[in-house]
């Protein structure tokens, strides 16, 4: 019902129609509606944050793993163009102002996340952004999030994938300098991966 009618207003009665049950049997399993979007934003945070802990324990530069952790936020709005709406606010019009604060904090804790990742790079790497390290992983999530903009507002037909690898690598030409620190013995050199696990 997000994906094919994208402005429209979710109801539970209409949502009770498109699973073919009465209202009253789908306030059985969700006592609100509200409830229903919170199920779907713990689908989205379990989800990505998730696969999250996987990158970081597979990759080791700072610069593949912002790049991966971004490419699934972009992959998974572009597979799930319904639930986007909900990152995006679009589905929440009229909703409780408790669901916009926990996308907001979502969006937040994967910036927070870029940062950290970020930080790292001049411990691990000898590297670190050329503006202040918050600046530069709110410029990262700034770009992805204009992308899922972008995405909905085009009814779904401007992919937030399509020509990313593109203005990744653009990006990152002239994001990291040489840090003054430099990387703890056995830790990542510049383009070298380290022997440690993330």
């Amino acid at each position: 019902m997000l994906e094919a009618n994208p402005g429209d207003r979710i109801t539970t009665a209409g949502l009770a129609r498109q699973v073919g049950v009465s209202e009253a049997a789908l306030y059985r399993h969700f006592p609100s509606k509200t409830k229903m979007f919170e199920g779907l934003i713990e689908f989205i945070e379990d989800t990505l944050f998730s696969r999250i802990k996987i990158i970081l324990n597979e990759e080791r530069t700072a610069q593949l793993r912002c790049e991966k952790m971004l490419q699934l936020l972009l992959a998974f709005t572009d597979r799930n163009p319904g639930i986007t709406r909900i990152l995006t606010g679009d589905a929440l019009a009229g909703e409780t102002e408790r669901l916009h604060q926990r996308v907001a904090q979502l969006f937040d804790r994967f910036e927070t996340q870029l940062k950290q990742v970020l930080r790292e790079a001049e411990m691990r790497e000898g590297l670190r952004p050329v503006i202040p390290l918050p600046a530069a992983a709110n410029l990262l999530m700034a770009a992805a999030e204009g992308r899922i903009s972008q995405y909905v507002r085009s009814g779904f037909q401007r992919s937030p994938v399509a020509d990313w690898p593109q203005q990744w690598e653009l990006l990152m030409q002239g994001f990291f300098r040489q840090a003054l620190a430099q990387p703890l013995p056995g830790q990542a050199r510049p383009g070298q991966p380290s022997s440690l696990v993330g």
